[in-house]
C-alpha cells in the first residue's frame, strides 16, 4: 500500500490551506482517512489512545450487517422463484437477489454521501462517518421491490432532518435508518404494507404476507413455523428475515467489543415477557402467538442488534441501557398486538426510546449522585460518632 500512500502524500499539499483545491479539503480528507488510519497527535488537555478509529468503527458494523445482507439478497431470489413457482438453483436466487437489492444500495449510498460531502464542504468540517453505516442499514429495512425513487427521497429526509439539522453525526437524537423506513411507511403506506410489496416482481394475482400481516388479522395457524422464521425463509423486509444471520452480526460485534450486549438482551427480555403477559390475557388470536415467536418475527432482531444499540440515540449509562432495551422490547410487542394498523411495532418502539433515552439517563444519574450523597452523610455521621 506504499505506492497509495505516496500518491495521497503528493497530491495532499494541493488540498491543504492555500493549495489549488483546497475547497475540496474535506472531500479529500474523507478518502485519506477512510484508506488509512489518521497520523494526528494532541499536544494539549487529554491524550486518548485507541486500536482503533470511528471510521474502523463502522467499518466493522458493516461488516457485522453481512450474514444478514448476504442471506437477503439469497432470500429475495428465493422467495421471487417461490412465488412464480419455477425450480432454480442456488446461485439463480443470488442473482435475482442482487439485482434487486444492489440498486437500493447503491442508491441509497450516492444519496447519502452527496448530502453528506455537501454538507462537510459548506460547513468545511471533515466527512462524517455514521452514514457509512446508515447507508447500509437503510437498504436492508425496505422491502424488495420498493420503488428507487422513494428510497432516495428516504435517505436525503433521514440525513437532513434526522442528522445533519443537528449538527451531523454524534448529535442526531433519532436512528437516521428507522427515519428514513418511517418517512416511507407514513408518506407511502402503500408501498411500505400490505401483501404485495414484499417478495420481487411478484406475478399479478399473487399475494405474500409476512408472518405479522398474517397474526395481526387473526391467521394464526397459517404463520410459518418456528424453525422457518428462525432461518428465514419468508418473505419481509431486504434484511430482517433470518434471525440466525442477525444473530451471527450480533455475535461478532460482542466480539470487537462494539456492540451493547446490556440493550440487546434486555430487548429480548422485554420482548419475552410482554409476550407471556398477552398469552396469560389470550383475548384476541394475535395474543396467543408464544412467546418466542415475538423474538423472531418481523424486524424485532434485527432492530434489537442494529438499531435499539445506534451508539448516539441510545441510552449512555450502564443502568440505562438495561432500562431503555426493557422498555423497547416491551413497547414493540404491545405495540403490534393491540394496534393491528402497525404490526411492526419496533420500529416505532425504538423512535419513541429514542426521544426518552436522555431522560433515562437523567434519572439514573440523579439517581446515582443522590445514593453517593446518602453513603457520604452515613460516613461522615459514623466518623463523628467516632470521634465523640
Amino acid at each position: 500500500m506504499k505506492f497509495l500512500r505516496d500518491i495521497l502524500d503528493n497530491i495532499k499539499p494541493q488540498f491543504q490551506k492555500g493549495g489549488r483545491f483546497y475547497k475540496l479539503h474535506s472531500t479529500f480528507d474523507a478518502f485519506e482517512t477512510f484508506l488509512f488510519v489518521p497520523n494526528k497527535t494532541t499536544f494539549k488537555g487529554s491524550h486518548i489512545r485507541d486500536s482503533i478509529d470511528l471510521k474502523r468503527t463502522m467499518s466493522l458494523v458493516i461488516v457485522a450487517l453481512l450474514p444478514a445482507l448476504l442471506f437477503g439478497i439469497w432470500n429475495v431470489g428465493y422467495q421471487h422463484f417461490l412465488a412464480t413457482g419455477v425450480t432454480a438453483s442456488f446461485w439463480e436466487h443470488v442473482w435475482v437477489g442482487f439485482v434487486a437489492v444492489f440498486p437500493i444500495i447503491v442508491v441509497t449510498y450516492v444519496t447519502a454521501l452527496g448530502i453528506e460531502f455537501g454538507f462537510a464542504q459548506a460547513r468545511g468540517h471533515e466527512v462524517n462517518e455514521g452514514v457509512l453505516v446508515s447507508g447500509m442499514l437503510i437498504p436492508l429495512v425496505m422491502p424488495p421491490d420498493v420503488p428507487l425513487w422513494m428510497v432516495s427521497a428516504a435517505t436525503a429526509f433521514a440525513v437532513i432532518f434526522g442528522k445533519e439539522v443537528f449538527g451531523g453525526t454524534g448529535m442526531n437524537i433519532l436512528n437516521p435508518a428507522l427515519l428514513a423506513r418511517a418517512f416511507l411507511f407514513f408518506a407511502y403506506p402503500a408501498d411500505m404494507s400490505g401483501d404485495k410489496v414484499w417478495v420481487h416482481a411478484i406475478p399479478d394475482g399473487f399475494t405474500s404476507a409476512t408472518p405479522l400481516a398474517q397474526a395481526a388479522a387473526g391467521d394464526i395457524t397459517s404463520i410459518p413455523s418456528a424453525f422457518d422464521m428462525f432461518v428465514g425463509t419468508m418473505p419481509g423486509s431486504v434484511g430482517e428475515t433470518s434471525t440466525l444471520a442477525i444473530l451471527l452480526g450480533a455475535a461478532f460485534l460482542f466480539m470487537t467489543g462494539i456492540g451493547s450486549a446490556r440493550i440487546i438482551v434486555s430487548v429480548f427480555a422485554g420482548g419475552y415477557l410482554m409476550g407471556l403477559l398477552f398469552n396469560l390475557w389470550g383475548a384476541n388470536p394475535f395474543m396467543e402467538v408464544p412467546a418466542h415467536h415475538h423474538l423472531i418475527m418481523g424486524g424485532f432482531a434485527f432492530g434489537a442488534v442494529f438499531m435499539a444499540t445506534d451508539p448516539v440515540s441510545a441510552s449512555q449509562t450502564g443502568k440505562g441501557k438495561y432500562i431503555y432495551g426493557f422498555l423497547i422490547g416491551l413497547l414493540a410487542v404491545l405495540i403490534r398486538v393491540l394496534n393491528p394498523a402497525f404490526p411492526e411495532g419496533m420500529m416505532l418502539a425504538i423512535l419513541f426510546m429514542n426521544v426518552m433515552a436522555p431522560l433515562i439517563d437523567h434519572y439514573v444519574i440523579e439517581a446515582n449522585i443522590k445514593r453517593r450523597l446518602r453513603r457520604t452523610k452515613a460516613r461522615q455521621a459514623a466518623a463523628e460518632k467516632i470521634t465523640q
